[in-house]
């Protein structure tokens, strides 16, 4: 019985740790599956653009489950091999992990070097010679360090005249200087660029030993505001000089007598690269407290071009026949018109909601399926000149966009008015001109298919609503979409903005105003700017 009991103790064990390396291998496995599936969303957006409206959540959604499955394997894999260290016949599970990249090379490196053994191991004998060694690397991070930067400037008096002489005071990016550029551009960038407001920012620098106050952070924000003008006015110059513009608007919660309005950020944006255009790309942002069609009026007062944008019809006044200097040509966006028959066939969204299948509309699905099809020629033409897009829509694009037509106008006519799809189908034909103007993109291959430009600028924005909560007042929303036209401006030509903001504000009080454009993001580079420091 003993020995019995005895056996029937083994191979429960051993049965425990095989369970327990086949959960380690299935949460592997899972892992795995996840990361390769994150790493080909990412290659088709990178590759394609977004082909959908959820694209991006389903990458963000992704991400996150990855994080939970690197985690549980991690955790079944160092259970796994505690039980096969208390069992002699089952061989401990290791997991496969993907090949790790090398740290960068620009980070400094700090040798810790081990004692030398001063006798043989072996043998107990003092006569031993190095012949290598094996290094291993470690990332480690540094909290954060302040210091203190002390300019000094002797003062020297003439033995002849007796008259004192002393070198002039450094520039300053802001009035009494006490804050290096550095630390202004860390406070811009974490309030503008990361959305953690004033208040967080000052208990945790008050965490870190210096005491700075909600409003001593508040006025260094509005002295950088007015130090950074000049460079503003010159993205603004930038993107009004555009043929060409995205413009899209989002709500921003305004504080308003202790409850807050709904207040708007608008931005236009300059984007050539779809059609190999040589200008760079920029953003600009402004602020207004309602959505009166009186505010693009006025940001747009003097510009004419192609305005791609979705039906909001406070545009309308901007594409008048009379309007000075030139009336703005419409382009609208197919991603919006795809979105509401997206939303009538969305069958995962509707069994979410609770909504039986059987209730998604085979014509709203066939809508969503031949606009799809234009997208997939758009993004085979993605990156290419003008002319060659021009002419692949002509072949291609064109043929599509009147079976769409004269398609969508005759599921119209068998319809009642108050059909769903016939709403959907009414955004694309609901007044004169309106699908002239989503056509408008066969005639003219630097136009884009979508306004997927401007959102991709107000994603920031959206993201970020969620920790500040709103904006404080009209000053603090017009000073926000100042700063975001030069944080998402940078951030469009794949530069650092904090280190760029930072350089900016160093260089920027003693360069003349002729040499202003060398500081703009597209002529800025991080090599440059160390060259300039050094």
């Amino acid at each position: 019985m003993r020995a019995a009991l005895a056996a029937s103790e083994a191979r429960a064990a051993s049965a425990e740790a095989n369970l327990a390396q086949v959960r380690a291998v299935v949460t592997t496995s899972e892992a795995m599956i996840r990361h390769l599936k994150l790493e080909i969303a990412k290659m088709r957006r990178e590759q394609y653009g977004h082909s959908s409206e959820r694209r991006a959540r389903l990458i963000d959604q992704m991400e996150l489950q990855l994080e939970e499955l690197e985690a549980d394997a991690t955790e079944d894999e160092i259970t796994a091999v505690r039980v096969a260290a208390k069992i002699t016949n089952v061989s401990a599970f290791e997991r496969r992990r993907p090949a790790r990249k090398p740290f960068p090379a620009q980070l400094p490196r700090e040798r810790v070097i081990i004692e030398a053994p001063s006798s043989c191991t072996c043998c107990g004998s003092a006569r031993i010679v190095k012949m290598g060694e094996d290094v291993t690397e470690t990332l480690e991070v540094i909290p954060r360090q302040w210091k203190v930067i002390q300019t000094v400037r002797e003062k020297f008096t003439c033995r002849d005249c007796e008259k004192i002489s002393q070198s002039p005071a450094p520039f300053h990016a802001t009035p009494r200087g006490w804050a290096g550029p550095n630390l202004l551009a860390t406070i811009l960038f974490e309030k503008f660029g990361q959305h953690q407001p004033l208040n967080r920012q000052a208990e945790r620098y008050a965490r870190e030993g210096v005491d700075l106050s909600l409003s001593t952070l508040a006025d260094q924000v509005g002295a950088c505001t007015i130090a950074l003008q000049p460079i503003h006015d010159l993205i603004r110059a930038h993107v009004l000089a555009a043929e060409r513009l995205h413009g899209d608007d989002t709500t921003v919660p305004l504080l308003a007598r202790g409850a807050t309005r709904q207040a708007r950020l608008w931005t236009y944006v300059r984007d050539d690269r779809p059609f190999a255009g040589g200008a760079p790309p920029a953003a600009l942002f402004y602020f207004s407290v309602d959505r009166e069609k009186t505010h693009p009026n006025r940001h747009l007062a003097g510009w004419h071009g192609t305005l791609q944008a979705d039906a909001y019809g406070g545009y309308n006044d901007l594409y008048r026949a009379d309007r000075g200097p030139a009336p703005v040509n419409s382009a609208l966006c197919w991603s919006h018109a795809r979105r509401k028959f997206f939303e009538l066939a969305d069958i995962a969204g509707n069994v979410r909601k609770g909504k039986p299948a059987h209730e998604i509309s085979p014509v709203a699905l066939e809508a969503v399926a031949r606009i799809d099809a234009l997208f997939d020629i758009e993004r085979g033409i993605n990156g290419m000149p003008a002319e060659a897009r021009l002419v692949a829509r002509q072949q291609h694009a064109r043929p599509l966009v009147e079976e769409l037509h004269d398609w969508l106008t005759a599921q119209r006519a068998q319809m009642s008015k108050h059909n769903p799809v016939a709403k959907a189908i009414n955004y694309m034909f609901e007044k004169e001109g309106r699908f002239e103007a989503f056509t408008r993109f066969l005639d003219d291959g630097r136009l884009c298919l979508t306004n997927n430009a401007a959102e991709r600028a107000l994603r920031g924005i959206a993201l970020g609503r969620k920790a500040w909560l709103f904006a404080g007042s009209q000053r603090g929303g017009e000073r926000a979409a100042f700063m975001y036209s030069l944080i998402v401006s940078a951030k469009m030509n794949d530069i650092d903005p904090q280190a760029w903001l930072a350089d900016v504000l160093a260089r920027m009080p003693s360069l003349p105003v002729s040499r202003l454009p060398e500081l703009l993001p597209w002529n800025w580079s991080a090599g440059n700017a160390r060259q300039v420091a050094a």
